[in-house]
C-alpha cells in the first residue's frame, strides 16, 4: 500500500469497505470506532472526505449519525457536496413506481429476497437466497426492460440493481474533484465490489490511487485483504504514517 499523504483527497465505499459485509442492508451498523475513523480521517484531509456507496443519502446519514459528511448515494445518482448542497436528477417518479411495485411482488412470494426501495433506484439482495439468483436477475431485468433504455441494470455481491443510466461512482468522483475542498488534491478511492469499478477508472486516469478490498480482477492498481485490514490502513493514515 503507498504511503500516505496530506494532499490526498479519500473517497470511500461502505459495505465491504469500511464496514465488514451484513447478510442484510439493515443489519449492517457503523460502531463508534468506524464514526471516529471517519471523523478523523476527514479532519486529516481538511474536508477532503466523501463516502461513495449504493445505500441512499438518508440511509448513510442514518448509519454514520451522528455525522453527515460529502455523499455519493445510489451509485451517484444523489450527490451532497461538502457544503451540504444536494444535486439529485429529475427522473420519472410513475414508471419507477410501477417497476417497484412488480419487483416486490417477486419479493413476497420469496422468502430470502430483500428488497430495497430507494426512491430513484433499487435494488434485490439474494445473499439469503443465492439459488434464486437467476430468478432475481431476470425480473429486475423485466422490470427495466418495461423503463426504456433511460435506466440500466447492474450487478453486485449477491445484488442485482435498477437504477438511472449514465450515473455511476465514477461520474460522482469526478464531480467532487471539481469542487472545493477536493479540487487540486489526489483521489484515493476505496472499494470492494464491481460497481467500484467505475471510480477505480476515473481515480487511475487522475493519477491518483485506486484500491480494492478483497480478491478477484480489477481496474484497481492496490488490493488489501479485508475491511478490517483497509480500516487499519486508513488509521495508519490518520496518524500520519
Amino acid at each position: 500500500m503507498p504511503p500516505c499523504s496530506r494532499s490526498w483527497a479519500f473517497f470511500l465505499d461502505i459495505d465491504g469497505t469500511l464496514l465488514d459485509i451484513a447478510e442484510t442492508p439493515d443489519a449492517a451498523e457503523a460502531t463508534r470506532r468506524e464514526k471516529s475513523l471517519v471523523r478523523k480521517l476527514h479532519d486529516a484531509a481538511s474536508g477532503a472526505l466523501a463516502l461513495v456507496s449504493g445505500r441512499s443519502l438518508a440511509a448513510i446519514d442514518e448509519l454514520f449519525a451522528p455525522l453527515k459528511l460529502a455523499a455519493a448515494g445510489q451509485h451517484g445518482v444523489e450527490r451532497r457536496d461538502a457544503q451540504g448542497r444536494v444535486h439529485r436528477g429529475d427522473y420519472p417518479r410513475e414508471p419507477l413506481r410501477r417497476a417497484a411495485q412488480s419487483i416486490g411482488r417477486f419479493v413476497a412470494q420469496h422468502p430470502g429476497l430483500v428488497f430495497e426501495d430507494k426512491g430513484t433506484s433499487f435494488s434485490l439482495h439474494y445473499r439469503l437466497a443465492p439459488a434464486l439468483a437467476e430468478e432475481a436477475c431476470a425480473v429486475v431485468r423485466d422490470a427495466a426492460a418495461g423503463l426504456g433504455d433511460w435506466v440500466e441494470v447492474q450487478q453486485g455481491k449477491l445484488v442485482v440493481e435498477l437504477k438511472p443510466a449514465g450515473r455511476d461512482k465514477g461520474v460522482a468522483i469526478e464531480e467532487f474533484l471539481r469542487e472545493a475542498p477536493f479540487a487540486g488534491r489526489s483521489p484515493v478511492f476505496i472499494g470492494d465490489d464491481v460497481t467500484d469499478e467505475d471510480g477505480f477508472r476515473v481515480v487511475n486516469r487522475m493519477g491518483g490511487h485506486s484500491v480494492k478490498v478483497g480478491s478477484g480482477r480489477t481496474r484497481a492498481r492496490w488490493q488489501i485483504a479485508d475491511p478490517s485490514a483497509a480500516r487499519a490502513w486508513l488509521e495508519g493514515c490518520v496518524a500520519g504514517r
